[in-house]
């Protein structure tokens, strides 16, 4: 792995499309209004005679302030009472969904998600925590991975310490950027300082692991003023970092409006950005783990990658994916076997449904054998950079060169143009493809074709 990236502009010019982050495969683009309350709790029962262990995701979406970047499902309010109603649903949505579920399940991954978990009082935190409990089998040995999205401008050394005692052994922690003129361009001041304490109080607290998530291609930055940043962050020593691309789609996201467009950098600047935070993670020790993701050689996520174990689901990168997902709340997304679904989007909608004892599920997609085929094909390209087509064939009893034979040729193509090497048993991303494995990801999507690339950011 020591030699996980290299740098060839040529080809990251030629293949840097816009395209899906395979967080599941078919993407949610693909999910329609056929799919309802009854498919899930159909998917429930299954996985409760499967006794299969479970993966919770929660979304909490109240934010105080707007990021004009910023593209979620999200509420900004300064009203904190707002949450009381919406916790009022989450739990009785809780309460619906675990009983058609075996108490036996272990919880062996949660994960509270935003918006801004932390617009939450601890009070609230505590009794939302205790239904969790109450209705799912949760670890009480710390052996679970619980993790929490944090924003430190909305987070202090009791609020670590609360989230510590409830379970969490996890956090997430938004940053961006540290330039002042770039946090006023995005509407999100917050100082090196305030994040600095956060990390120091998760540290004196033994939370086991902190991920930082950066953003490059915003408003005002540079080359110059995004290295500062990156090496302001790599002093921190953070266990995993994400380095995300800023997609600039205004027409989908309002927030985004509010942007100056003539004030973001350049894609060649965005590529020198890129180049130069992949030259210096990796000069402080950091694995590049793919789409975004850098981990520390010690970490789950790169002894996973090491081990062929690494997994993808909506949560990311992930040890889990072995688990059923369940997403609860308002826009959370659910995949339970073959099933996928998501509540609905509008917080009116979603807590309506609720306040009648309906599960507020809109839209989803049950996978036919042709998406779990090219769904296995694209987990392994995306968490090895490698495919073993025997493996493929083993499990769904194919041929491998028969079943996509149409493929063929833009894989020799990719394999010409130095992306990946492919013989006649295995397809493995090499070096100079790694950063562009959507690419070749998306050469086994049959749904693309059909879809507005419009709606997905660049590769890179």
């Amino acid at each position: 792995m020591l030699d996980a990236i290299r740098w060839d502009t040529d080809l990251i010019r030629r293949y840097d499309l816009a395209g899906p982050r395979y967080t599941s495969y078919p993407t949610a683009v693909q999910f329609d209004a056929t799919i309802g309350s009854f498919d899930l709790f159909h998917a429930l029962r299954e996985s409760r005679k499967a006794l299969r262990p479970l993966s919770l995701y929660v979304h909490v979406p109240f934010c105080a302030n707007i990021c004009y970047y910023c593209a979620c499902n999200k509420v900004i309010t300064k009203d904190r009472g707002r949450a009381h109603a919406y916790l009022q649903r989450l739990e009785q949505e809780i309460q619906l969904i675990a009983c058609h579920l075996d108490p036996t399940q272990k919880v062996e991954q949660l994960h509270f998600g935003g918006g801004t978990p932390t617009f939450l009082s601890h009070d609230e935190l505590r009794q939302l925590m205790a239904q969790l409990r109450k209705h799912f089998n949760l670890l009480d040995d710390d052996s679970g991975d619980y993790g929490i999205e944090i924003d430190p401008r909305e987070a202090d050394w009791s609020t670590m310490g609360l989230l510590r005692e409830l379970g969490f052994n996890r956090v997430s922690i938004g940053l961006q950027d540290l330039d002042p003129a770039v946090q006023r361009a995005v509407n999100r001041l917050q100082s090196l300082e305030e994040t600095r304490a956060v990390i120091d109080a998760a540290r004196t607290l033994q939370f086991r692991s902190i991920n930082i998530d950066l953003i490059y291609g915003l408003p005002r930055q540079t080359p110059d003023n995004f290295a500062r940043t990156v090496e302001e962050v790599i002093a921190l020593q953070p266990d995993r970092l994400s380095v995300f691309n800023y997609a600039h789609l205004p027409e989908r996201f309002m927030p985004q409006r509010r942007i100056n467009s003539n004030e973001l950098p350049t894609p060649a600047q965005k590529l020198e950005m890129l180049q130069r935070t992949i030259e210096q993670l990796t000069a402080a020790g950091y694995r590049y783990i793919g789409m975004d993701h850098f981990a520390l050689p010690d970490d789950e996520l790169a002894i996973a990658q090491e081990e062929s174990t690494l997994q993808r689901n909506f949560q990311g990168y992930t040890t889990h994916g072995h688990c059923d997902l369940i997403g609860l709340g308002v826009s959370a997304i659910s995949q339970i076997g073959d099933l996928y679904c998501q509540n609905s989007s509008d917080l009116n909608l979603y807590q309506n449904a609720l306040a009648t004892s309906q599960l507020a599920t809109s839209r989803g997609l049950l996978c036919n054998a042709d998406d779990r085929v090219r769904r296995a094909v694209i987990q392994q390209l995306i968490c090895r950079f490698s495919l073993e087509f025997a493996e493929i064939e083993q499990a769904f009893n194919i041929d491998f060169r028969g079943y996509f034979g149409e493929l063929w040729p833009q894989l020799q193509t990719m394999a010409k143009d130095g992306l990946i090497e492919l013989d006649n048993d295995r397809i493995t991303v090499l070096p100079a493809g790694r950063l562009l494995v959507r690419s070749v990801c998306m050469v086994f999507d049959r749904y693309l074709e059909q879809q507005n690339r419009e709606r997905f950011s660049k590769v890179i």
